[in-house]
């Protein structure tokens, strides 16, 4: 397909100048709006103004000024239909062989100090999308850019065929221009739809790829990521990776995984450093003290074995002391708030391991959570709420005729925090702010005990007189029975099984108590 004629109306101007040079050097005529055909003209470019193409001077403060049958006519006109070229002759309108178009950046307003209401409104784009959607259909007669980024293959392009562009790359073109303008929509909707009840009839996800991973969960599958929207500060696609490989597609999950327990135990007790430990997305050891170095010697001790290779995640900055710790270790991310410059030298030997610097994950109640089943996507809002609003220890329901001790109430509020990270059926012990033994991913509840109980053991501790949490309630008392044959101080979980009565009598009779949280926390 030749160029002959280019419209260029663009609000990101990188590259422009070149980009019209090259078109230029080709002997092709210009068109462009506004800024566009300033900057053009600056360049020395000879370049015609829309207004002059169209014979009409754009109105409502430049709302509509390519939004006119001598542009859109000369776009959509489909050059092997004689009918089609004879209204072009007839209205006098030259075909238009390529449009440059970029788009007002709306999901920048913010950053544009325009985030309010009237300000966002304005930088929703009619034109840009239409002239988009315009040359994008009849892509068999017309090239359509849509980002800066691939002017230079244009250029080279253009310039290896003396001025023609291919079938291949108009079409490729087009379903990129097409990308552009659903992902526009989809986040003006999104907008618009703040704040409403319920579910939309219609919901689309839009995404910008942040780059190609190297692989998937396995090395046979293809995989990329996406960045969602205008990214937030606290969003992990938005942290600063200070060092070490590449990010795989399992360190994002781990990364994620890992920050969501520590913000959790920082929410819980603020005042007192956290650490977790994160593998393969469940946390194999957490723990809070009074500083980093001591909750990362704690967490780290709780199950040394699974830690290794392991994704840590801290709520205090790393000084050079904790990164000499680190370093002992074979860990594939490390996450914290910052690094101190000792810490950056101790751990830059350590050339694999991330290092990854930035906030903790907020609490959006209006976010989505997506998962994909054949032929559908399951869409729910993301789980913030874990304990009851106030003091939870007010707040909660003691089952039992005997009420926890002080301490027990921290290790049981620990525990529980920590156990709604892990995978369902899920059990945590905790003692002293530190987990000692998980149990994760079971298809039955008791067996969850045993297994959190036995992995205790294992790794050299004793459950006897730790705290035991429940993701679900205790179908039967078996549970009970076992966490109490293990010498288990107390429990809590979320109550509300037909057996309730009988699960706390097996309490009671093992002189145990437990707190029913009224709150289940499952994770699949």
């Amino acid at each position: 397909m030749r160029v002959r004629r280019a419209l260029l109306s663009v609000w990101d101007k990188r590259g422009l100048a070149e980009l019209g040079g090259a078109l230029s050097a080709h002997g092709i005529a210009l068109v462009a709006s506004g800024g566009t055909a300033a900057l053009l003209s600056e360049a020395g470019l000879e370049v015609e103004t829309v207004e002059r193409a169209t014979g009409a001077a754009e109105i409502l403060g430049g709302r509509v000024k390519t939004l006119h049958p001598a542009i859109h006519a000369g776009i959509l006109a489909r050059r092997d239909r004689q009918e089609d070229m004879a209204d072009l002759a007839a209205g006098s309108v030259a075909p238009i062989d390529l449009v440059v178009v970029n788009l007002y950046p709306f999901q920048d307003a913010e950053a544009l100090g325009a985030g309010d209401e009237a300000g966002r409104t304005e930088l929703v784009d009619i034109g840009g999308v239409a002239l988009l959607r315009a040359a994008a259909k009849n892509w068999r007669h017309v090239a359509v850019v849509c980002e800066p980024d691939d002017y230079d293959r244009v250029i080279e392009e253009l310039a290896a065929t003396g001025g023609a562009l291919a079938e291949e790359t108009c079409r490729g073109f087009a379903a990129k221009a097409f990308r552009l303008t659903a992902s526009y929509d989809a986040a003006i909707a999104a907008w618009l739809s703040a704040g409403e009840a319920g579910w939309p009839e219609r919901w689309t996800w839009s995404g910008e790829l942040a780059g190609e991973l190297r692989y998937g969960e396995n090395p046979h599958q293809p995989a990329a990521l996406y960045r969602e929207g205008a990214a937030r500060a606290d969003d992990l696609v938005a942290v600063e990776i200070l060092q070490g490989k590449e990010l795989s597609y399992n360190n994002y999950l781990d990364a994620e995984a890992a920050r969501r327990v520590a913000r959790d135990l920082h929410a819980l007790d603020p005042a007192r450093a956290v650490c977790a430990i994160v593998q393969h997305t469940i946390p194999c050891g957490a723990a809070v003290a009074d500083s980093a170095l001591e909750a990362y010697a704690r967490a780290l001790a709780a199950d040394p074995v699974s830690a290794f290779g392991g994704i840590v995640a801290l709520d205090r900055p790393v000084d050079g002391t904790l990164a000499a710790k680190l370093a002992e270790h074979f860990l594939e991310v490390v996450y914290a708030p910052e690094f101190d410059d000792a810490a950056r030298n101790t751990l830059a030997r350590k050339k694999a391991l991330r290092l990854l610097a930035g906030p903790f994950p907020g609490g959006d109640p209006t976010a989505l959570e997506l998962r994909r089943v054949g032929g559908g996507i399951l869409v729910q809002r993301p789980n913030l709420e874990w304990l009851p609003a106030g003091d939870p220890r007010a707040a909660c329901e003691v089952a039992t005729s005997i009420r926890p001790t002080d301490d027990q109430w921290r290790d049981l509020l620990f525990a529980w925090t920590v156990c709604r990270q892990v995978a369902s059926n899920a059990i945590v012990i905790a003692r002293g702010g530190a987990t000692i033994g998980v149990g994760g991913g079971q298809t039955n509840r008791v067996g969850a005990v045993q297994l959190a109980i036995g992995r205790a053991r294992e790794l050299g501790h004793d459950p006897a007189g730790a705290a035991l949490a429940s993701d679900g309630f205790f179908p039967f008392p078996d549970g009970i029975e076992a966490a109490a044959d293990a010498g288990v101080g107390a429990i809590i979980q979320p109550g509300g099984s037909r057996r309730d009565e009988e699960v706390v009598s097996a309490a009671e009779r093992a002189r145990i108590p437990m707190v029913f949280t009224r709150m289940r926390q499952f994770r699949h």
